[in-house]
């Protein structure tokens, strides 16, 4: 089935790494798949096009199905195996509901991680000013306070939606492993950190690291004073 799957991604970026955990994690291995590079817009070529008219990565498909959003993509695969590999969706109505809402605030995560990772490269240099990439800072240090407190609230050794690897643990760990990887304090986040040091080395995610982390361990420092 595997055979049947196409896959154009980008290394280190969470969207495409959620792709490729949620296939491991259905033990989907064997896929098609091919590694585009962001720095040469590789993702606006007519490859990608063809599938994504967007020009964005990932870019997914399944047979004749299409499937670009990366949550769209990782549903997708939950509902079309959900009796091969590790179950992503709870059975508990209460837990559904957790998994979801978790889900779904782990993409207003990645935005406000966007806003301060990638503000220079993707804000024409006229239009920068202090102030406002004071204000995304802000908002991402809001933001990992929110978190800090949900993964406190569910308890040393917990995922983000309880006692199970789920669906939301997929969309928001890229999150959180692009965060550390950008200089993120352990010290000053521990239970984010904690996290982290939970999910590293699950074999799906181990699997699916982003290749060019492996090649280059150091890492940024962009966010040492959040």
């Amino acid at each position: 089935m595997a055979k049947d799957m196409t896959l154009l991604w980008g290394s280190g970026s969470p969207p495409c790494w959620r792709v490729m955990i949620a296939l491991e994690e259905k033990n989907l291995q064997g896929y098609n798949h091919k590694l585009l590079s962001f720095d040469k817009k590789e993702h606006k070529s007519q490859e990608v096009l063809d599938i994504n008219p967007r020009g964005q990565l990932p870019s997914f498909k399944h047979g004749d199905n299409i499937v670009n959003e990366s949550c769209a993509a990782c549903f997708y695969l939950e509902s079309q195996f959900k009796s091969q590999g590790n179950r992503l969706i709870p059975d508990s109505p209460a837990e559904q509901a957790l998994t979801y809402q978790r889900m779904f605030e782990g993409l207003v995560f990645y935005e406000k991680a966007a806003g301060v990772i990638w503000y220079e490269y993707y804000t024409p240099e006229e239009e920068r000013h202090d102030s406002a990439l004071k204000r995304n800072k802000e908002a991402l240090a809001t933001e990992l306070k929110l978190w800090e407190g949900y993964l406190k609230k569910l308890g040393s050794g917990s995922y983000v939606a309880g006692k199970t690897f789920s669906l939301a643990d997929i969309i928001v760990f890229p999150n959180v492993a692009y965060l550390f990887r950008s200089g993120l304090s352990a010290e000053r986040y521990p239970v984010l950190g904690e996290y982290y040091a939970l999910l590293k080395d699950r074999p799906s995610i181990k699997a699916s690291w982003p290749s060019e982390w492996l090649q280059d361990t150091k890492g940024e420092d962009t966010l040492k004073d959040i």
